[in-house]
């Protein structure tokens, strides 16, 4: 965000000496210097002096100027009617926009015209459908810390969605932080801005605001007593702070009489360990939301793959369950039911799916009308899905499952707000609000008056032309009207002798004359006074409809989401169905998947081979061997996205699925390098390897995939062995752990949980053969150098690469003591230094109390003894 864009200095000095309308300019960027001012001027909003020159190179726009008797002034405009686009590249600038509009009309007003900050357009508040760019969530985030727990909240202003957790642990708020992705963020003070990241606008906000007393009243004028509502006061501060700026960027614009954004309701408090944790790592390494930046753009996600939503509200939902699944067996399941009885059902499916199309955007809608900007066009789109609902809820009449009796309860066609639009919205209403034609005929009859006034002028006016041809034999005669000088009776030059004598001459034209008659001004004044009288009656009418459906904003909401609820049951069964998924089984223990698939790839090869994993308390380590491009990644995220699927009430890509509840998903599958925050990509690889070795539990799933890689063979190795062992011993997750370190598959004979599992690969004329099909043991070797022909390396390359392999096998096995079963030996040290450093290396191992050491700490200790053996 650039400078603050208020009066140059030199304005200010002679502030007394500009004109009205500059000085109310220039006070208004004073007053918003975080914000770039576009500051209505009848047709345009324009910015001046140097914030002009910004909005003309940004926007691409002509830098004119502004000349008055003060001085002259650099200027660049935007049409108010396409203000969106521009909007929108300054906000990729990295800029907030403060709208400034005329709040008075300029006919009715001597002087300079009053103008107002009405919002304050930022990334994370966005209302605008041509800004939000699509159905998912636009959250803005708060977050605050007190003696040592963290605060954070989360609202997204289009939909009224608004969100609390808290933590004593930093990293767990970072997940949440990943799991809803704000694009935008304000901090309380000791909050660094790093916390988020680089997508998300951050802003240390006004530290009075996240103050515990004021925040504490904001809370409850807007949810009731906080106390009742949050878990901590740091949560308190957060929300009250993140309702402020939200009633700040409004610009008091669509706010109650007391200030507050009336449709804000509801507020869910959640604890992040109701939910299975999926951190930044683990929603892009499984592709839940983003397609990896090396991986072909025209991939699918996770969200793709599930979405046969029928309207925004279900997508939304869809995206909410799939950022966090349950953890909750019974809700787990009762989702399940509903798939399953939905997927059986195809009649009531697709009557509902079909159903559900004719749905609008109702959450943003009463959002918009809430806020007072909702238009005729709007409020008809809540009727029309208001006339949807009793059909939807018909189809659930004779439900089984718990879950769709109770959507079925909680199915509120508002059936006295439904009569209120179909009653006074006519049926093809303009989108503007002040030119009539949205009240529908019937409703009020003061308005039904002075339309038949209206009309019965107009239709006065439309027989004069007729009537004067008649009446002076001026057959080229005209009747016309114009919004400057109002009806006219038009005659040419050649015939003015023949103008009557109560003809009183409006307008001279190059060859012709425009008059009116006493009797025609009579008839317009009686139109424009009875048009004008319509049309405020009209706005008058259209305000007092939308204010009854605010009134009703909340059960709106709670309609919102139910449908978006059923929209995804459906969803998921219509996916089961076509893709032929089944119904998972919760169970105490182990996860056994009999014919899993990856539900995103499966979809994008000519063939997907299905692989079975079977883990429980005796198999919970697997060690992954095989050579790359043979199916070993995708192998362990399918497994993580089967264990995800379920979690969130989804059926499986899978023959038969019995699956424990699973806390939490790790994955460290690839990393690169972080060169401007000075970390390589081995730096990454443990820093991301020590997040899960402080906090995965036996509940979690560990994906791991070539620890290790970013170092030597040796080190790597050493690194590799310990992290087995140390998560075998002191975690007990289910965890799969894809090597080329084929030593490592030695760890199954000494740690009883730990088995070997391979990808099967051949050779057939000479070229390796992957058949993606899993077994148990471990594999032969890794076909390095055969990979390497497969992805196109030259011939010379290749065939040199296999003749170093063939001597360095052979060198291997001649230095292999038959005396040591075919293992390796080290040399022994042959001096009195390797016997010390032996010994010193016993007594520090000794020293190590592994209950209380790190994994971390472990690392670095290992890393330090291998040192000084080198040494």
């Amino acid at each position: 965000m650039d400078a603050a864009l208020g009066a140059p200095q030199k304005m200010r000095e002679r502030a007394e000496d500009l004109t009205p309308m500059m000085a109310q300019y220039f006070e208004l960027t004073d007053r918003y210097d975080d914000s770039l001012v576009l500051f209505q001027v009848g047709d345009f909003y324009e910015a001046f002096c140097e914030a002009a020159e910004r909005v003309a190179r940004l926007c691409e726009i002509t830098l004119t100027k502004r000349e008055d008797s003060t001085g002259e002034y650099p200027m660049a405009g935007i049409p108010i009617d396409n203000a969106e686009s521009y909007v929108e590249t300054l906000l990729d600038a990295g800029y907030r926009v403060a709208i400034a509009d005329q709040v008075e009309d300029p006919d009715e007003v001597s002087g300079v015209v009053e103008r107002a900050v009405t919002r304050i357009i930022t990334p994370g508040t966005l209302t605008e459908d041509e800004l939000l760019g699509g159905a998912d969530n636009n959250y803005v985030a708060a977050l605050a810390v007190e003696n040592g727990r963290y605060g954070l909240a989360l609202l997204d202003v289009s939909t009224g969605d608004c969100y609390a957790t808290g933590s004593d642990s930093l990293s767990t708020i970072e997940d949440e932080i990943s799991r809803f992705g704000p694009a935008e963020a304000i901090v309380g003070p000791e909050m660094s801005p790093d916390t988020f990241d680089g997508n998300c606008m951050v802003t240390p906000y006004d530290e009075t605001v996240f103050e515990h007393e004021r925040a504490s009243d904001l809370v409850g004028e807007y949810f009731g007593p906080p106390e009742r509502l949050l878990a901590s006061d740091v949560e308190v501060r957060a929300c009250g702070a993140l309702l402020d700026y939200a009633e700040y960027t409004r610009g008091g614009a669509g706010v109650g009489e007391d200030g507050q954004l009336d449709y804000l309701n509801h507020l869910t408090r959640y604890d992040p360990r109701e939910y299975m944790v999926l951190d930044a790592v683990a929603l892009d390494s499984l592709e839940v939301f983003d397609r990896r930046a090396v991986r072909s753009p025209e991939g699918l996600t996770l969200v793709e793959a599930l979405d046969e939503t029928a309207c925004a509200l279900g997508r939304r939902k869809l995206t909410d369950w799939l950022r966090r699944p349950l953890l909750e067996r019974d809700r787990i399941e009762r989702r399940h039911e509903a798939v399953g009885e939905l997927h059986g059902d195809v009649q009531t499916r697709e009557r509902l799916h079909d159903r559900l199309r004719e749905v609008y955007d109702i959450e943003r809608l009463i959002s918009r009308v809430s806020r007072g900007r909702a238009n005729a066009r709007d409020v008809n789109s809540l009727g029309a899905t208001l006339s949807v609902v009793p059909d939807v809820r018909e189809q659930l009449a004779d439900a089984d499952s718990a879950q769709l009796q109770s959507l079925h309860d909680r199915l509120d066609d508002l059936p006295e707000i439904r009569r209120l639009i179909d009653d006074a919205i006519a049926e093809d209403p303009p989108p503007e609000l002040t030119e009539g034609g949205i009240v529908a005929a019937g409703y009020d009859e003061t308005l039904d008056e002075l339309r038949a006034t209206e009309r019965s002028g107009k239709d006065w006016i439309d027989d004069l032309e007729a009537r004067e041809r008649e009446r002076t034999g001026i057959d080229s005669l005209k009747v016309g009207h114009t919004a400057v000088h109002g009806y006219y009776i038009e005659v040419t030059d050649a015939n003015l002798d023949r103008v009557p004598e109560d003809y009183q001459r409006r307008q001279t034209l190059k060859n012709s004359e425009r008059y009116y008659t006493p009797e025609l001004k009579e008839r317009e004044d009686e139109i424009i006074r009875a048009e004008q009288r319509a049309d405020d009656r009209e706005y008058d009418l259209f305000v007092d409809v939308r204010n009854e459906i605010a009134a009703e904003s909340e059960r709106v909401q709670d309609l919102a989401d139910a449908l978006a609820e059923l929209d995804v049951l459906v969803s998921f069964a219509t996916v089961a169905a076509e893709f032929d998924y089944t119904k998972p089984e919760i169970a105490d223990e182990g996860i056994d998947i009999e014919g899993g698939r990856h539900p995103v790839v499966e979809r994008t090869e000519d063939s997907f081979v299905p692989n079975g994993a079977h883990f429980d308390d005796e198999q919970r380590f697997a060690i992954v061997t095989g050579p790359n491009m043979s199916g070993k990644s995708t192998y362990m995220r399918q497994i993580a996205l089967v264990s995800l699927l379920a979690q969130a009430g989804s059926f499986v890509p899978a023959e038969r699925a019995s699956l424990r509840i699973v806390d939490r998903v790790f994955t460290r599958v690839g990393a690169s390098d972080d060169i401007a925050g000075g970390r390589s990509t081995f730096m990454i690889e443990m820093t991301e390897l020590a997040e899960i070795l402080d906090h995965a539990t036996e509940q979690s799933l560990i994906l791991l995939d070539e620890v290790g890689r970013g170092t030597s063979t040796t080190d790597g190795l050493a690194i590799a062995q310990a992290v087995t062992e140390y998560v075998h011993d002191e975690i007990g997750a289910t965890t799969l752990f894809a090597t080329h370190h084929h030593d490592l598959t030695a760890a199954a004979d000494d740690l009883p949980s730990v088995f070997n599992l391979h990808f099967r690969t051949t050779r057939e004329d000479g070229q390796v053969v992957f058949e993606h099909a899993v077994a148990p043991g471990a594999a032969e070797a890794s076909y390095g150098v055969e990979v390497a022909g497969v992805a196109g390396v030259p011939d010379a390359v290749v065939d040199r690469a296999a003749d170093l392999l063939a001597e360095e096998t052979a060198a291997s096995d001649a230095s292999v003591d038959p005396g040591t079963n075919g293992h390796e030996v080290t040399p022994a040290v042959h001096n009195g230094a390797g016997s010390d450093t032996e010994t010193d290396i016993r007594a520090a191992l000794r020293e190590v109390s592994i209950a209380e050491t790190t994994p971390l700490e472990a690392l670095q200790t290992l890393a330090d003894l291998k040192s000084r053996v080198e040494d």
